[in-house]
């Protein structure tokens, strides 16, 4: 008889999450899991279940951790506008640099359209994407580092668009200096 094998679930999903953020919900098999885990297959579905309920735990795990990043970004003492430009900053970075693009972005185009789990745990991360956004600018706007006349919710919206096909541009492109414009642009926009 197979020994079931003791693990930290938490650090489980993250590692599963690694997986399934680099090769995407189709392309990974469940041995690609069960190694990365350290864990048999037994031990996989005696405790979480099989490998769209796990999709399931890591994508809202991914999530959660979006979460906490925007909580603490809106939470600093720094100026609203300098927050926000460094988060672009970042994001330029993380889609030119980064490998595996945005898990939520992927599991979006991948998954969403035919599971609706996961479809509403992108759309609630969505809407706090737009919220963390939205009151990130409303902020910049109350101390005059936007123009009081601009729209945080079309602010947020836009952005949070065009975030996604920066994505898909650079992905289809390879061209990095075509993302750090657009992102400058949109930082002028902003701040005109």
């Amino acid at each position: 008889m197979a020994r079931n094998v003791e693990f930290n679930e938490a650090e489980a999903i993250q590692k599963a999450m690694e997986v399934f953020w680099k090769k995407g919900y189709n392309a990974t098999t469940l041995r690609d899991l069960t190694d990365a885990m350290q864990i048999n297959s037994s031990s996989l579905y005696n405790t979480i279940g099989d490998k769209q309920e796990l999709f399931v735990r890591c994508v809202q795990h991914y999530t959660d951790i979006r979460k906490k990043d925007w909580e603490e970004r809106l939470g600093s003492e720094r100026s609203p506008l300098s927050v926000l430009v460094d988060y672009i900053h970042e994001a330029v970075k993380i889609i030119i640099n980064g490998e595996d693009s945005c898990m939520a972005v992927k599991s979006a185009f991948e998954v969403a359209t035919n599971d609706d789990r996961i479809k509403q745990i992108l759309a609630a991360d969505d809407r706090r994407s737009y919220q963390f956004l939205h009151d990130l600018i409303k902020k910049a706007m109350d101390n005059g580092e936007i123009r009081d006349d601009e729209d945080p919710a079309l602010l947020a919206d836009y952005f949070n668009s065009t975030w996604t096909g920066w994505y898909e541009s650079f992905i289809l492109h390879r061209d990095a200096v075509k993302i750090k414009r657009m992102a400058e642009y949109f930082i002028k926009q902003l701040t005109k």
